[in-house]
């Protein structure tokens, strides 16, 4: 007998009242908005843009937010509904950093000792990204819920 290999151990599962089957087309959907924050990083790697501008601007990341929100109640009960909540979370503490980081970086310019602390910020929101966009891709790869 063959087993579903969309099917999760109930070991693996983040909620236990999530149903452990996953239609193949939600984990296709999944790993497509990972793709495209994955592109969007390599984008801002290669080019002039930093990371954090690339993932929360660029047309690849937009996109994968868009498909997130409108597939989202396809992955509802699933294990890989936790991957959705995660992926959109991504970009909302995201997009929250920067806004509130932003007005204080403006600040810390002026003076010289907050000056290195100015190009800290986009390094380590570039490493929280990448971090994010790696562990959420592994996970949905070993067919495991995200911790939320």
């Amino acid at each position: 007998m063959a087993t579903n290999p969309y099917q999760v151990p109930n070991a693996a599962l983040a909620d236990p009242a999530l149903s452990t089957d996953a239609p193949s087309g939600i984990v296709t959907t999944a790993n497509v908005v990972y793709a495209l924050h994955t592109l969007s990083i390599v984008i801002a790697l290669a080019g002039a843009a930093t990371v954090i501008g690339s993932f929360l601007f660029s047309i690849p990341s937009i996109i994968a937010v868009i498909i997130n929100y409108v597939k989202r109640g396809e992955a509802r009960g699933t294990w890989v509904e936790s991957h959705f909540r995660w992926q959109i979370r991504t970009f909302w503490y995201a997009m929250l950093w920067v806004v509130l980081m932003v007005p204080i970086a403006l600040l810390l310019a002026i003076t010289i000792i907050g000056l290195p602390l100015v190009f800290a910020i986009p390094v380590i929101l570039s490493a929280w990204l990448i971090y994010r966009v790696a562990r959420g891709w592994l996970r949905l790869r070993d067919r495991k819920a995200m911790y939320v």
